[in-house]
């Protein structure tokens, strides 16, 4: 299979990577893969929480309220509902989050941040903030930080647009 990819097997004009490309798309999913990895240790050992409860956290702390509706949460982590309310189950157990019925329209729910998510936020973030720029920031020049900045900005744009869909062969519903 991995001769499949290689850059002589194909002409340029084919539908395969060039060597340069291969190299940099395996860069691109080994460092997709090891850095949360990496994230999920540290603020496991650190603080308690998983990077899943972390960036449902983020997303509730950046609102004014404290509270965000569950699909609004689902999409802004792309996360499919179902997991999102697994996972909620999980924070709730733990006390992080509660979820409230919508009293407007009745149909859907929040999830609120507590007070005790809250303080776990308060202690993971600098920990957090620390690892990332170990991790990362420590690595580049400002001017590569730059450079990253604008190619993550193509590759979000590029992803703005499309729509999730159903895997060949799943009933839609």
């Amino acid at each position: 299979m991995r001769q499949l990819f290689r850059a002589s097997v194909v002409t340029v004009s084919g539908p395969w990577l060039s060597e340069r490309q291969q190299r940099v798309w395996r860069h691109w999913l080994a460092a997709s893969a090891q850095l949360p990895a990496a994230l999920h240790r540290d603020l496991q050992a650190e603080a308690g929480l998983s990077l899943p409860d972390f960036e449902v956290l983020v997303q509730l702390t950046e609102t004014a309220e404290g509270r965000v509706r569950v699909t609004e949460l689902a999409r802004a982590l792309s996360w499919e509902k179902s997991r999102v309310s697994h996972h909620l189950t999980r924070m709730e157990r733990r006390g992080l989050v509660t979820r409230e019925e919508c009293r407007d329209d009745g149909r859907g729910s929040f999830v609120v941040l507590t007070a005790a998510g809250r303080d776990a936020m308060e202690q993971a973030a600098p920990g957090h903030v620390a690892t990332v720029r170990r991790l990362v920031f420590d690595q580049l020049t400002e001017q590569e930080v730059d450079v990253l900045e604008t190619v993550l900005g193509k590759v979000l744009s590029g992803l703005a647009g499309l729509e999730r869909r159903a895997p060949p062969g799943a009933e839609s519903g």
